[in-house]
């Protein structure tokens, strides 16, 4: 069974953010996803491009035009 963790990172500035979700990252158990919520701009292009780095998968869930929200998925 796959559960959902959230993290609201809205207004968190870089690179706190990317480190945050690093964080909760290495908390996930193997079937849990990371669903989390950032501002546009750069907050979000360092956080997609990080995750591409470190070899995580993810999917847009929304996005308006100042936040947008993703879910990660824990393939380890």
């Amino acid at each position: 069974m796959t559960s959902l963790k959230h993290l609201d990172l809205k207004s968190v500035p870089c690179p706190l953010n990317v480190v945050k979700i690093k964080l909760s990252l290495e908390k996930l158990s193997k079937n849990e996803k990371l669903v989390v919520e950032l501002d546009k701009g750069e907050p979000e292009e360092m956080v997609l491009k990080n995750l591409k780095e470190m070899g995580f998968l993810f999917k847009r869930l929304e996005e308006n035009e100042k936040f947008i929200k993703i879910k990660i998925l824990n393939e380890n």
